[in-house]
C-alpha cells in the first residue's frame, strides 16, 4: 500500500510539476501576444484618428516640457499635439479633441469690419511667453491655463484677456507681412475671373510691403531637421504655405505662387544644395508654362551636407538650430535680391550621333576627378543604406574615408592626357593633374574659397551673376584636402563664358552640383541657361570671411542688389 500511494504521490507531483511548467512557459507567451495585439490595435485606432482629423497630429512618447491635456487638462507624458495650432491631448481625449476644438482654417471669411478675429488655445504656452497686457511671464502655473493666439502668437493670463484693446482682433503679429492670411484665401476662391489684376486688388487687404513666403523642406536632406522645423514654421505661418517636398514636389507647391500677386513671393527650402537646384528646375518650368509673372525669389535654409550656395548667398554653412525659427523669418524680411547665374551643361557621349545629349542644370559646379570619385562612392552607399547616412558628421566622416582611399589608389591619374579643355574655344594646355573643376559660385568642397585661394595674389573676382565660370584644377585627393585647409591653391586655368571639355577615352566620374555619375568618352559643353533671383543675407558673415576679407569674394560682388523691375528682364 505504501508503495502505491508513494507511486501516486510522484506521478500527482510530476502532473503539479508540469502544469506549473507550462503556465510559467505558455503564459508569458500568451500575455505577450494579447499586449502586443491590443498594441497593434491601439495604434490602428490612433492612425485612423490622425487620417480623418483635421488637425495636423503627431503621437509623442513623451513630452519635451511639462505638459497639460487641452480636453481634460490632466498633465500628460505621452500623447499627441497638433504641429499647426499647437493643441495638446492623451490618447483618450483625441475625439473630443477633433470634435470640440478647432485648427487654423487656412481659407475662412473674414469679421464684418474685414478684420481677422483671435483663435485662442489655451495652456502649454511658449516657454518665456510674456503678457501682453501685464508683461509678466505667462504659463508658471502647475496646470492648463493662460492662452495663445495661433495666428498673432499673442499670449495673455486668464485674468488679464480682458485688459486687451480690442481682444476679438488680430493683427497676425510680427510675420503678418510674410503670412498668407485665411481671408485673402477665402477671397480668391470667391473670385470669377483668376487674373493677376484681381490678386493686387485683393493684396491691399493684407497691408502695404506684404511678401508672403512659402516653405520647402526636404525631409530626407542632411541631419533630419526638417520635420521638427515643418511643425515650427506650421505655427507661426499658414499651414498652407508649408510644404514636404517628400510628399509634394516643387513643380507643384510653386503652383500657389499663381494665386497670389505677381513679384511678392519668397520661397524658403529647407535643405542642401540639391534641394534648391530641384526647386530652381521646377521654377525654369514656370517659364516654360508663360508664368513668369509669377516667379518667385529663392532664400536657403541649408540643411544638407555641403551647403555651399547657401554659403555664398550668406546664408552659413548649415544650421542646426542655433538661431530660433523666428530670426530665420526676420532674416528674410531683411534680405537683398540678387541675380544668379544657372547654366546648361550639355553631355554628348561619343559613338552615340542618334541620341539626345544629356542635359543637366548647373548652379554651383561641375567636375570631373577625384571630388566627383569620392561623390559617386558616397552615393552609391547611401542608396543601399540610407539610414546610416542620417548625420552631417558622418557623411563628411565617409567622404574623408573615401578620399583617403583615393590618395593609395590614384583612380583619376593622367587626367591631362585623357581629356581636352576649351575655355570661350581656345584650348588650354593642361599640366599633370586628376581633376578640373568649373565653378559658378565663390565656395566649393563643404565651405571652400576655391578661386580666391591664400594669401594676397591678385585674382578677378568672383561674381554670381557676372555669366563668367571659373575653372581650376586639381593634383589628386591629397591635394583637395591641402586646398581644403588653406595649405595649398588649385591651377587657376581661367574664367570663360563658355566651357568645353573632351573625353577622349577611358571612363571618368563626373558630377553636376553634387550629383554624380561615371562617364564615357564624350563631349561636354557648358553654357549660359538663365538667371534666378535669390535672396542675399548681407547682415551675416560666415568664419571664413572675417579670416580673408581683403580677398575678392561673393560678398563684395553682391553689393550691386537687382531692383524687383530689373529681375524680369534677366530671367
Amino acid at each position: 500500500m505504501e508503495v502505491e500511494e508513494n507511486n501516486e504521490q510522484l506521478d500527482e507531483g510530476k502532473w503539479q510539476l508540469l502544469g506549473w511548467t507550462f503556465l510559467a512557459v505558455v503564459a508569458p507567451v500568451i500575455i505577450t501576444l494579447w499586449c502586443s495585439i491590443q498594441r497593434s490595435k491601439r495604434k490602428t485606432l490612433i492612425r485612423e484618428i490622425f487620417r480623418k482629423s483635421k488637425h495636423g497630429w503627431h503621437y509623442t512618447d513623451l513630452f519635451s516640457k511639462p505638459t497639460y491635456c487641452c480636453v481634460c487638462s490632466q498633465h500628460i507624458l505621452q500623447g499627441a499635439f497638433c504641429d499647426c495650432c499647437g493643441l495638446c491631448a492623451d490618447e483618450q481625449c483625441l475625439r473630443a479633441a477633433d470634435r470640440n476644438l478647432q485648427c487654423k482654417e487656412i481659407a475662412a471669411p473674414p469679421r464684418e469690419d474685414g478684420a481677422l478675429a483671435h483663435h485662442w488655445v489655451r495652456g502649454n504656452v511658449p516657454l518665456c511667453s510674456y503678457c501682453a497686457v501685464c508683461k509678466q511671464q505667462c504659463g508658471t502655473q502647475p496646470s492648463l491655463c493662460d492662452l495663445r493666439c495661433i495666428w498673432c502668437q499673442t499670449t495673455v493670463h486668464d485674468d488679464c484677456k480682458a485688459g486687451l484693446g480690442d481682444e476679438d482682433r488680430c493683427d497676425l503679429g510680427e510675420f503678418r507681412s510674410l503670412i498668407i492670411p485665411p481671408h485673402y484665401l477665402h477671397h480668391v476662391n470667391k473670385l470669377r475671373r483668376r487674373h493677376p489684376d484681381e490678386y493686387v486688388k485683393l493684396a491691399v487687404l493684407c497691408g502695404s510691403g506684404w511678401t508672403p513666403v512659402l516653405v520647402l523642406a526636404n525631409t530626407r536632406s542632411g541631419n533630419n531637421m526638417a520635420e521638427a522645423l515643418l511643425g515650427e514654421f506650421r505655427i507661426l505661418l499658414n499651414p498652407v504655405q508649408v510644404f514636404d517636398l517628400t510628399k509634394l514636389p516643387p513643380a507643384r507647391a510653386l503652383q500657389l505662387c499663381t494665386l497670389l500677386p505677381p513679384g511678392s513671393v519668397r520661397v524658403l527650402v529647407c535643405g542642401g544644395d540639391g534641394t534648391v537646384g530641384w526647386v530652381l528646375d521646377a521654377i525654369d518650368t514656370m517659364k516654360l508654362k508663360g508664368q513668369e509673372q509669377f516667379i518667385p525669389w529663392v532664400t536657403v535654409l541649408p540643411l544638407g551636407t555641403g551647403n555651399d550656395l547657401s554659403n555664398s548667398l550668406g546664408w552659413g554653412a548649415g544650421y542646426a538650430g542655433e538661431i530660433p525659427v523666428e530670426q530665420v523669418l526676420r532674416n528674410i524680411m531683411d534680405a537683398e535680391v540678387v541675380n544668379m547665374d544657372r547654366w546648361k551643361v550639355q553631355v554628348a557621349s561619343k559613338g552615340y550621333y542618334f541620341r539626345k545629349p544629356k542635359v543637366l542644370s548647373m548652379n554651383n559646379y561641375f567636375s570631373v576627378g577625384p571630388d566627383a570619385l569620392m561623390a559617386l562612392n558616397f552615393h552609391a552607399h547611401r542608396e543601399k543604406t540610407p539610414s546610416f547616412f542620417s548625420s552631417r558628421i558622418i557623411n563628411k566622416a565617409v567622404y574623408f574615408l573615401y578620399g583617403t582611399k583615393d590618395c593609395l589608389v590614384q583612380e583619376c591619374k593622367d587626367l591631362d592626357k585623357k581629356i581636352e579643355l576649351e575655355l570661350d574655344g581656345e584650348r588650354v594646355n593642361l599640366p599633370r593633374l586628376e581633376g578640373i573643376i568649373v565653378c559658378n559660385i565663390g565656395y566649393w568642397g563643404g565651405g571652400c574659397r576655391l578661386w580666391e585661394g591664400m594669401g594676397d595674389e591678385p585674382c578677378p573676382p568672383t561674381r554670381l551673376d557676372d555669366g563668367l565660370l571659373e575653372v581650376v584644377g586639381v593634383f589628386g585627393s591629397f591635394h583637395c584636402a591641402q586646398i581644403q585647409v588653406k595649405l595649398a591653391n588649385p591651377v587657376r586655368l581661367g574664367q570663360a563664358h563658355t566651357v568645353r571639355l573632351v573625353l577622349k577615352s577611358s571612363r571618368m566620374p563626373m558630377q553636376v552640383d553634387g550629383e554624380p555619375w561615371a562617364q564615357g568618352p564624350c563631349t561636354i559643353t557648358i553654357t549660359h541657361k538663365t538667371r534666378a533671383p535669390m535672396l542675399y543675407h548681407s547682415l551675416e558673415q560666415t568664419d571664413d570671411e572675417e579670416d580673408d576679407d581683403s580677398s575678392c569674394s561673393d560678398t563684395d560682388a553682391l553689393k550691386t542688389v537687382a531692383k524687383p523691375a530689373e529681375l524680369v528682364n534677366h530671367m
